[in-house]
């Protein structure tokens, strides 16, 4: 009664019709690399807002009210380096914190406003993200890098405050920086991107993202976009990616236009819009070992491609969140064993793009567990035994029942790791 159902290119993105493979085959779950992980990316807005940072270049940064040139250290209390925030004399006017250190040298162009205390350390590259945004934020803004002298001017300056750095009135928001909506109230949506395990198109529809919108309240619409039997790539660029590896063990790509469901999610009109969050789900696919199916994905191009979408996301204000493989059902005695590949890659992916990652296969292995699903009878066509109510005629795909219950684990999750979408959780 149940059936088994690169590159980035950024340039214009044309519509391109596809044909639907069917259910992921992963009887092999892929072995896990360590790859590199890809450099955070910055917004373009990021860095330029009146509190955060630099408004204009060295201009704003040092010589105007944000850099420190004023006796205050700026021009007014709300811009970068404000009256009693951005400094006292020796951050705005005097000859070592306004023009010559302080402003356009130090202060402004050179360390505190370009460099190091407006973008560089106080905004974009230490101070809005790691040291003197979030992590160390009266470094980055009250000593000279920062351009004041007052712990006052180290906070709402260096970035460590929401006006600093951190949030998207201030420096530069980082990549994933909280950026989905977390009111609870605010109509949003959560846009869905995976493979059978997350879709529609899985056994019985049995995707647990078929299943997502039951946990939240009615402000939430779920997009779910996943398709069984995709690798990231193919989600992203089918049907230009070849079944012929190039030198370098990928897959040729034949264009390099995006799929419409990829396009879709960009569309400035009907895409994501500020607020809503990009659920990123691949790695069971990904794995095979050649290009016969034209799914395969090395652990390198596999985090480039994550951290494009993440950025994606962020460009256009929704928040993007990554998550590991569900686990296959397979078990030591009692205990479910996770055991999907790819999970390292997401979590470094994650860490370096300041995306949350959850970590689904740990998850789901605890949930086989304490559902008492091991030890496997392997019986996954019955009607009655605990496997065959989770689980879809395979180790894999689950049935509604099953996918429900991953689904609210997911949403527990949410809850857990403190991030905002959870405010929309029933």
């Amino acid at each position: 009664m149940k059936a088994s159902s690169t590159p980035i290119f950024m340039g214009a993105f044309a519509l391109a019709s596809i044909s639907l493979l069917g259910c992921s085959s992963d009887t092999n779950p892929p072995a896990s690399g360590s790859g590199g992980t890809a450099g955070a990316a910055v917004t373009a807005s990021g860095g330029e807002n009146a509190t955060g940072g630099s408004l204009t270049g060295p201009s704003t940064g040092g010589v105007t009210g944000q850099g420190g040139v004023a006796k205050t250290g700026g021009q007014t209390e709300s811009q970068g380096g404000s009256t009693p925030q951005g400094g006292s004399d020796t951050g705005g006017e005097s000859s070592t914190g306004g023009v010559s250190t302080g402003g356009v040298s130090t202060g402004g162009v050179s360390t505190g406003g370009v460099s190091t205390g407006g973008v560089g350390t106080g905004g974009m590259s230490t101070g809005g993200v790691g040291t003197g945004g979030k992590t160390t934020g009266p470094t980055g803004g009250k000593t000279a890098t920062g351009g004041a002298t007052k712990a006052e001017g180290g906070t709402a300056t260096g970035g460590a405050t929401g006006a600093g750095g951190t949030t998207s009135t201030g420096g530069v928001t980082p990549l994933g920086g909280g950026k989905g909506s977390s009111d609870g109230k605010t109509p949003i949506k959560v846009w869905m991107a995976g493979d059978s395990t997350m879709s529609g198109s899985g056994c019985d529809g049995g995707g647990w993202g078929t299943q997502f919108a039951t946990v939240f309240n009615s402000n939430v619409t779920v997009v779910n976009s996943s398709v069984a039997g995709r690798s990231i790539q193919t989600w992203l660029l089918e049907p230009y990616v070849s079944t012929t590896a190039d030198a370098s063990g990928e897959c040729k790509l034949t264009g390099t236009t995006y799929n419409p469901r990829w396009t879709a999610m960009l569309d400035p009109s009907t895409g994501m819009k500020p607020g809503d969050y990009l659920f990123v789900e691949f790695g069971i696919n990904d794995g095979d070992a050649g290009c016969e199916k034209s799914r395969h994905v090395g652990t390198a191009l596999f985090q480039t491609y994550l951290t494009m979408m993440a950025k994606a996301a962020s460009d256009r204000g929704a928040q993007a969140i990554f998550l590991t493989s569900t686990s296959a059902i397979a078990c030591n005695g009692s205990t479910a064993q996770a055991n999907r590949g790819f999970g390292p890659e997401t979590k470094a992916t994650g860490a370096a793009d300041n995306v949350p990652v959850i970590d689904v296969t740990t998850l789901s292995a605890a949930l086989y567990t304490s559902a008492g699903l091991c030890p496997n009878s392997n019986d996954y066509t019955s009607t009655t035994s605990k496997v065959g109510i989770f689980f879809c005629n395979d180790h894999t795909h689950f049935s509604p029942a099953g996918a429900l219950q991953i689904a609210q684990m997911v949403a527990k999750a949410l809850k857990d790791q403190g991030i905002g979408l959870a405010a929309y959780l029933k």
